[in-house]
């Protein structure tokens, strides 16, 4: 006998059929509403710029002008510089010096379906960065670069951001800081001790590609200092971190698909696997810390952030405290920033070294003086001038970060333009440091000297060098990579004299940091001080 649905039933599934209709119409309504905005915006905000001036490349729904960019990046890393050329822009902001060009120093194009205005204007530069209001706040990064840096201190934004810092800041005061020499040092005595074994098998000379070796040597420091463990329990950190670099670097000029991030991929599975990697390695050195842990967590950067974690009982410890997860986000980001900057940033100086030898044989003289033959010590490198100099040149012609974007949170008013709500701000570091107008005649020359009087009167806008950015989120780790910086190039003049290999090709690639496409080969001689 056939069972006829009650009343009752009847009415929950026509009560149920409602309110999945009604879900249907809103996400419907939503997704077109969506759509609407999004074609509407993609003629709205080109006429409101056109009617300030500012033109610029006609973009593809969705796209925008990454096939463009895509195209003429390729075709820019084809290219091979002369060695005493230092205008990288043909390289690596191919697209910049075309549209400039066609549409002046302010322009907008779209960065997929993000409308962005390039700023080259120091000052704006300064208005934009300095701004404390969160007015300018950073983008939010796309999948593959979270998973490379994490949640931490460079991605998170407003009382996040201000938690975070408060925890991360004690680690990177001067004083602290003076007490890390030593571990520099030790870290860079290791290395040379190795490149003078190499040089004396060789009978006094060994051609090295000193990029890699620097790249362990900026490991195994970050390891020491922030983390007190060593290069080889970091390994594995930093062999996923490199990999997920080069993924976040291949997939940064592709067409963002909402929902993509979620799929199992090919690309995605690999990305997730890198990731399981880094924080088991991540949470294998925490443990240890736990485990050896006496009255306190140690006072280097992740005894900081676990002694914020740590709830003792009767103690207030609001807004303070960082999640095991935050940690390990922190612990991504200074792992990645602490190796992966600072050894390009040495790189390069050395490449500058190698082809100005009279600057290489004034460093010499300087360190010998002011440090002898022995280690240097915190003191020592504090008087270290010509070193200061050579290295803020070497960030200026060769800075890890090529771009930084910001965006407007509203609608706001930057010199003489109105910058509508939710358009980025890219700030083109490489442009900037070789604008003769800012830096003089001499800006894609090799010249130390500009920095005699320090960085604010270097150029004609105390503010022109960006390469640790300005205002509240300048880097917080400027002073440790300085003094990292002073260091290992103090060690190495002192005991080494170098020289480009035949086999250097000059190809400086951005690969979401500025490095030697093809390595940097060099000869080492030892100098038996």
């Amino acid at each position: 006998m056939l069972k006829y649905p009650s009343g009752r039933h009847q009415r929950e599934m026509s009560n149920l059929g409602l309110v999945l209709g009604a879900l249907a119409v809103v996400l419907i309504s939503s997704l077109w509403r969506g759509l609407v905005y999004l074609i509407w915006r993609t003629y709205a905000i080109p006429k409101r710029f056109r009617k300030q001036g500012v033109g610029g490349p006609c973009g593809k729904f969705w796209s925008g002008s990454l096939e463009e960019i895509r195209s003429m990046k390729k075709a820019g890393r084809k290219l091979i510089l002369d060695i005493n050329s230092h205008d990288i822009t043909p390289r690596v902001l191919p697209h910049y010096l075309k549209w400039m060009s066609q549409y002046g120093e302010t322009f907008l194009f779209w960065f997929g379906p993000h409308p962005t205005i390039y700023i080259t204007d120091p000052e704006l530069a300064k208005q934009v960065l300095s701004n404390k209001f969160g007015f300018f706040p950073k983008v939010m990064p796309i999948p593959s670069i979270l998973a490379l840096l994490g949640k931490g201190l460079s991605v998170t934004q407003e009382a996040e951001w201000v938690r975070h810092r408060h925890v991360v800041s004690p680690a990177f005061t001067m004083d602290k800081l003076k007490t890390m020499t030593k571990k520099m040092a030790t870290c860079a005595q290791s290395m040379l001790e190795r490149w003078q074994d190499q040089a004396t098998q060789a009978e006094g000379q060994r051609e090295i590609v000193v990029s890699s070796q620097l790249q362990e040597l900026t490991a195994n420091v970050i390891s020491h200092t922030a983390f007190g463990s060593s290069y080889v329990e970091g390994k594995e950190v930093f062999q996923a971190q490199k990999e997920l670099q080069a993924l976040a670097a291949e997939s940064l000029l592709n067409v963002n698909i909402p929902g993509y991030k979620y799929l199992p991929s090919k690309r995605n599975l690999h990305r997730w696997k890198l990731e399981r990697r880094v924080r088991n390695t991540l949470m294998h050195i925490i443990q240890g810390r736990l485990d050896s842990k006496d009255s306190s967590y140690g006072n280097d950067l992740l005894g900081l952030m676990m002694e914020s974690c740590r709830s003792d009982p009767g103690q207030e410890r609001k807004g303070q405290i960082l999640s095991m997860n935050e940690i390990i986000d922190e612990c991504k980001t200074f792992f990645f920033a602490g190796q992966d900057t600072t050894s390009h940033w040495l790189t390069w100086t050395v490449f500058l070294l190698c082809s100005n030898q009279e600057w290489q044989e004034r460093l010499r003289e300087e360190v010998l003086r002011e440090c002898g033959t022995g280690i240097p010590n915190a003191d020592m490198l504090s008087k270290l001038k010509l070193v200061t100099m050579v290295l803020l040149e070497a960030l200026r012609l060769y800075g890890p970060v090529v771009v930084m974007q910001r965006m407007a949170a509203k609608d706001m008013t930057l010199g003489n333009l109105v910058i509508p709500k939710d358009t980025r701000l890219a700030i083109p570091i490489a442009i900037i440091h070789r604008n003769k107008e800012v830096w003089g005649a001499d800006a894609d020359e090799f010249n130390p000297l500009r920095f005699k009087n320090g960085i604010s009167k270097a150029a004609k806008h105390p503010n022109a060098l960006l390469a640790f950015s300005i205002g509240p989120r300048a880097c917080i780790g400027q002073n440790f990579a300085m003094l990292e910086a002073k260091t290992v190039i103090a060690m190495i003049v002192q005991r080494f004299s170098l020289s480009l290999s035949p086999n250097y090709i000059h190809a400086p690639a951005d690969m979401l940091t500025l490095q030697p496409q093809y390595g940097l080969p060099i000869f080492l001689r030892p100098l038996n001080v």
